[in-house]
């Protein structure tokens, strides 16, 4: 019979991957709370106009990438390709926009795009991201890249990541940038892929994202945003570099970082490494001072960023290990119910416990083993007689026999956390006696 795989482009997380999955988002979470930021949680689809308005159609997420179709209602839907719309379309419909800003939120799921398939690149992938809505301040950027440097090195993986950051400036700034884009990519147009022949009439800024190894070399010549900026908009750009040098994050000037995405302003800037070979980019984002207004709401300048857990997930040196439990090693039918008793007591007491549903003793002791059990509670019929257990330490392979309520100082000994065993064990006894 046929073996179902997963759909090209999609993955299981099991084990060591899901550890180092929840790893980076744990970390991600703790470190964004420090910052003040509060967890969102979006519908993983939404109306598709919620991406097609707001991301620019002249980019290859909405041109190429998005997963849309007709419900059976009727509605066109979109599996989100990424999490700031979300969130900025949350916003504006939960009524947030005019009061208690700036909001800062953090948040973490999977998102879906069809792209080809390669390491560090999934057709469902996962993100965690900061948002700060409602901040025109640099400060804010500022700060929202501080949270990301933070989460970086709280992850153990900032070494080798290098901050790259631009200013695509205030609207004159980028009118003045355009005509000029447009003035040297049309002496080259013949030259230009397909795409950016179709970008130079909708966004020419776009062309200066291709991946296209021709429109590479003619976008190494083409003029740069600076000697457009107007006074505000290099003053911003500035004061942004100055509070990042506050924060104590390093980072250096590219200025052909332009994202992925048409809503950006001002700044925009990129986490890089060369250890994930062509997928080097593990956290990006910038300045959309206009995406809020796109969902209806008021204009609401907004920063973040989002962070692929898969590709942070591959820079982590070591994966977190598994949680050892304690093993209930019951011998014979009578000593079972003692045992399940026990179990209960110890996993009420914040103790994780396993127990097996059959086999001999030499074959329980193998299952925690085979588990990484710390330790063993072995019961048998003398002690259960005897109102005894032994805890065995199976590194060690030492074990001590104690009265039952005494099983937890004996874990401690061995390096098990409890905190209400022995209350949770005269309970159980006191209705064992009732009955």
């Amino acid at each position: 019979m046929e073996k179902f795989q997963p759909v090209r482009g999609t993955r299981d997380l099991i084990g060591e991957d899901f550890r180092r999955h929840q790893a980076v988002v744990d970390t991600a979470r703790q470190i964004a709370a420090l910052y003040g930021f509060e967890e969102w949680a979006t519908p993983i689809f939404e109306e598709t106009r919620v991406f097609s308005r707001t991301l620019g159609d002249t980019s290859d997420v909405v041109s190429k990438e998005m997963y849309s179709f007709e419900d059976r209602g009727g509605d066109s839907v979109t599996l989100r390709p990424e999490g700031t719309a979300g969130v900025c379309r949350a916003l504006v419909s939960n009524g947030l926009t005019q009061s208690n800003l700036p909001r800062k939120v953090f948040y973490a799921g999977p998102m879906f795009r069809y792209e080809r398939p390669q390491k560090g690149r999934y057709r469902q992938f996962h993100q965690i991201g900061c948002e700060v809505l409602g901040a025109a301040e640099p400060l804010a950027d500022a700060e929202v890249i501080a949270c990301g440097y933070h989460i970086l090195k709280a992850l153990d993986v900032a070494e080798g990541v290098v901050l790259e950051i631009n200013t695509l400036g205030d609207t004159p700034s980028r009118d003045a940038y355009r005509a000029a884009l447009i003035e040297y990519f049309k002496a080259h147009a013949e030259a230009l892929s397909m795409d950016s022949q179709v970008r130079l009439d909708k966004n020419p800024m776009r062309i200066l994202d291709s991946k296209d190894e021709g429109d590479k070399k003619i976008v190494a010549s083409a003029p740069t945003i600076a000697e457009h900026l107007t006074p505000e908009a290099a003053a911003f750009y500035a004061a942004v570099k100055k509070h990042l040098d506050r924060f104590g994050v390093p980072w250096r000037e590219n200025p052909r970082i332009v994202r992925g995405l048409d809503y950006y302003s001002h700044t925009a800037f990129e986490f890089i490494t060369d250890r994930l070979g062509a997928q080097g980019t593990v956290m990006a984002g910038g300045r959309y001072n206009g995406l809020v207004e796109e969902m209806g709401g008021p204009a609401t300048p907004s920063v973040g960023w989002a962070a692929g857990i898969e590709r942070l997930s591959m820079l982590l040196e070591e994966p977190p290990a598994a949680d050892r439990p304690v093993a209930v090693v019951p011998m014979g039918a009578e000593a079972e119910d003692a045992a399940l008793d026990m179990v209960q007591a110890l996993r009420l007491s914040g103790v994780a416990v396993d127990i097996a549903y059959k086999g001999n003793f030499k074959k329980r002791l193998e299952r925690a083993n085979k588990l990484n059990a710390i330790a063993a509670i072995i019961i048998g019929e003398s002690e259960l007689a005897e109102g005894m257990a032994v805890v065995k330490n199976l590194d060690a392979g030492t074990q001590v026999r104690v009265p039952a309520d005494e099983v937890m100082p004996a874990l401690a000994e061995i390096g098990v956390d409890g905190a209400v065993f022995d209350e949770l064990m005269d309970d159980m006894g006191e209705g064992d006696e009732e009955e």
